[in-house]
Parts: C-alpha cells; sequence; structure tokens
C-alpha cells in the first residue's frame, strides 16, 4: 500500500513530530493519558493547515482536506505507538519484574 495516495508529502513530517509531542506529553505527568489523542489531534489537524498553507483565501474544499490531512497524520502516529507498544509486550523481559521498587 502506498501512503502517498493518502497523505500528502507536505504532512508527513506531522507523523514523528505528533509522535514525539505525544511521548512528551505522556511523560509530562499534568495531563492525564486520555486527552493524549486529542491533544494530538488538535495540534495535527493545526499543523496540517498551517503545512499545506491555509489562509483566508483558501477554498472550502482545500480547508477540508488540509484537516483531514490533519486526522490521517494523527492516526498514523498514534497507531505507530501502539504497534510500538504491542510489540514491546512480545519481548521477553529477561526474569526483570517490571513492577519491581514500585
Amino acid at each position: 500500500m502506498d501512503f502517498s495516495t493518502f497523505i500528502f508529502d507536505q504532512a508527513l513530517i506531522l507523523i514523528p513530530a505528533l509522535y514525539v509531542l505525544g511521548m512528551i506529553l505522556k511523560e509530562w505527568n499534568q495531563i492525564k493519558d486520555n486527552w493524549i489523542p486529542a491533544i494530538l489531534l488538535i495540534s495535527g489537524v493545526a499543523g496540517a493547515l498551517a503545512m499545506m498553507g491555509i489562509n483566508g483565501e483558501s477554498t472550502p474544499e482545500q480547508i477540508t482536506q488540509a484537516a483531514v490531512q490533519g486526522v490521517l497524520v494523527t492516526g498514523t502516529a498514534v497507531y505507530t505507538n501502539q504497534l510500538i507498544r504491542q510489540y514491546q509486550k512480545t519481548i521477553p523481559n529477561d526474569g526483570k519484574d517490571e513492577n519491581a521498587g514500585a
């Protein structure tokens, strides 16, 4: 499957940016985990609107397309995070107890 049919080249840079932002938000204990996807979605849509050069003369179709790109890159970043987490669960921890010392 070719990502370029769904996500524009201009918006691809947002995927790692959103992934890193999500990791930062996760480590920052001021924000509950259930709010992180919403924050990433708002950031992704705003980033896509900015990356695609949306301004006062943009058509509704261009704005909608940029917003959809924001949703797609956010979904890709969150999905990537979940794939990594699920993969890490399959790796044996060499007898180390994750809850030790807690």
